[in-house]
């Protein structure tokens, strides 16, 4: 962590943070956090260039407590349907490598949207970045390995072989594009060796 310097957010004075990575396997972040409240009034996700990935701003901001009635739901709100979810073992799976200060926050299994297999979701995260593994049996289906990248958010797809036969690696999160891919070649299943 580091002051870099002050800034205006919003009309407002801020102190600005410095979130320095000390490794290539997460990004930084620049914070105007408000001099007054320290409320964040701006954040900046940055790559290991220094390039802005993402941006979140304040344009005007009321620090008036919220009327009770403005907290109330109004007849246009709709009920919150929960995924069904189920705890799985975390030792069903697990990497041989991971960012370092990386650890498993969830495990859990859910249906997949597309067929009647389950899917195992893993959830890392290090206290400020997160990413996600989805784990999902081929049953002989063919489909390619992916990468993609949209702002800060890569997803990245690996076919693995298992004793039980090919999965599908799918990792999400906000971490360099070559760090997903690190993760999804490095997952296991169970004790047993995974081949590519």
């Amino acid at each position: 962590l580091r002051i870099i310097g002050e800034s205006r957010v919003a009309v407002r004075d801020a102190v600005v943070l410095a979130v320095l990575p000390r490794d290539q396997h997460r990004y930084g972040f620049e914070l105007h956090l408000d001099r007054e409240t320290g409320l964040p009034l701006k954040s900046l996700l940055l790559n290991e260039k220094g390039q802005l990935l993402e941006r979140f701003q304040f344009s005007s901001i009321s620090l008036a407590p919220p009327a009770d009635s403005d907290l109330k739901p109004s007849s246009s709100c709709l009920p919150v349907r929960v995924a069904q979810t189920k705890t799985i073992n975390p030792k069903a799976w697990h990497s041989d490598w991971l960012p370092p200060g990386f650890a498993l926050n969830s495990a859990v299994e859910r249906p997949s949207g597309v067929s009647a297999e389950p899917v195992a979701c893993l959830m890392f995260g290090d206290g400020l970045a997160r990413f996600s593994v989805f784990l999902e049996s081929l049953h002989g289906a063919s489909v390619d390995d992916a990468r993609t990248q949209l702002g800060p958010t890569v997803a990245v797809s690996k076919r693995i072989s298992t004793t039980t036969g090919d999965v599908m690696v799918t990792v999400i999160g906000e971490i360099p594009l070559g760090t997903a891919e690190r993760v999804a070649l490095s997952m296991r299943a169970g004790d047993l060796q995974a081949a590519q």
